[in-house]
């Protein structure tokens, strides 16, 4: 039996964000490949979770799901994905096209790619903002100058002319997320939106996006590979390993007490000070490419605790005490 029950099923049907047994895949080496694999995670709304694993891992892919964005020749191929009750997956063109920034608006790790270079920044929110709202190009800069200063850039109406080459990194995803808040989304999805940032910068923005998501009652999706920053801004936890979710929960039990061997390792690798462990504790070999996962568990290969029975099955994410789940033979003792 999968993660959850009657109660569970319950929670998920009055969340704001319902995704179950999400499936995506990409054509790799002449056939389909499933990149994420039966992932199941709600969000209430108001609330901070996060999304964590490497890089490889599939969260990116499964953050775009979430607005019909997964670029061809990927496709979703399975699943479902609710948003207030509402099938994603069955929306038309022009309900999609609602959906995204008006339900679901999402920031991305690198906002010089994601910005237009030719046109001011000022011009893109405005843009933005007339795509929801019937407004003049007027009201939607003076709209945009709000936005700016909500995200605290300064002088926000002198902004409004920039490009974004003659702002800063930080500058730049501030811009981003202004653009993302213009139709007011109930849910945010911020794809490690510090990537390439300095780390005072980092948490700037990390703290403007909590401080936001508390002012507007959004709710926020953080999806990052740093189980640090969940700490500090999330309440609710996934891990994903290879397209797969293998342990979840609130965040402070999560962190405290891991269950699974990749979630402890995830944690080991983060620095703190003054612990007195020296080097960093790195995580051996690398994630698997999804056209070559092993036959059992994916995390084998890599796992310290790896028995021969996790070599042979993937096993069930199943449920534990206190709202958590995790995917692992070692942690409910269970046989092959």
């Amino acid at each position: 039996m999968k993660a959850g029950g009657p109660s569970a099923i319950l929670l998920r049907m009055a969340a704001l964000l319902d995704v179950h047994d999400l499936a995506i895949s990409f054509p790799i080496e002449g056939r389909a490949v499933p990149v994420v694999n039966g992932v199941d995670f709600h969000v209430e709304a108001g609330e901070p979770v996060a999304l964590v694993g490497e890089s490889g891992c599939g969260k990116t892919v499964t953050g775009l799901a979430l607005l019909r964005l997964v670029p061809p020749p990927g496709a979703i191929t399975g699943g479902s994905i609710r948003f207030r009750g509402r099938e994603v997956l069955r929306m038309s063109e022009q309900e999609i096209c609602s959906h995204r920034g008006r339900s679901v608006a999402m920031i991305f790790q690198e906002p010089q790619s994601a910005l237009n270079p030719v046109m001011t920044v000022g011009a893109q929110v405005a843009e933005a903002i007339r795509a929801h709202e019937k407004v003049s190009r007027r009201e939607a800069l003076e709209r945009a100058a709000e936005l700016f200063g909500r995200v605290a850039l300064s002088e926000p109406k002198r902004r409004l002319a920039d490009y974004p080459h003659q702002l800063s990194g930080g500058q730049r995803q501030r811009v981003m997320i202004a653009m993302a808040l213009a139709a007011g989304p109930s849910l945010l999805v911020a794809d490690e939106p510090t990537t390439a940032l300095d780390v005072t910068v980092q948490a700037q923005i990390l703290d403007l996006l909590a401080s936001l998501r508390e002012s507007l009652g959004m709710a926020l999706l953080l999806i990052t590979h740093d189980l640090g920053v969940v700490a500090h801004y999330s309440r609710r936890l996934y891990v994903l390993y290879c397209g797969r979710i293998v342990e979840s929960g609130p965040v402070e039990e999560l962190l405290c007490s891991p269950q699974h061997p990749y979630t402890r390792a995830l944690l080991q690798s983060v620095p703190r000070l003054h612990d007195g462990r020296g080097r960093l504790k790195a995580i051996p070999g690398a994630v698997p490419p999804p056209q070559s996962l092993p036959a059992g568990c994916a995390f084998a290969p890599r796992c310290p605790l790896a028995e021969e029975r996790c070599r042979r099955a993937v096993p069930e994410l199943l449920p534990l005490p206190g709202g958590r789940a995790v995917r692992c033979l070692l942690a409910h003792g269970g046989g092959p």
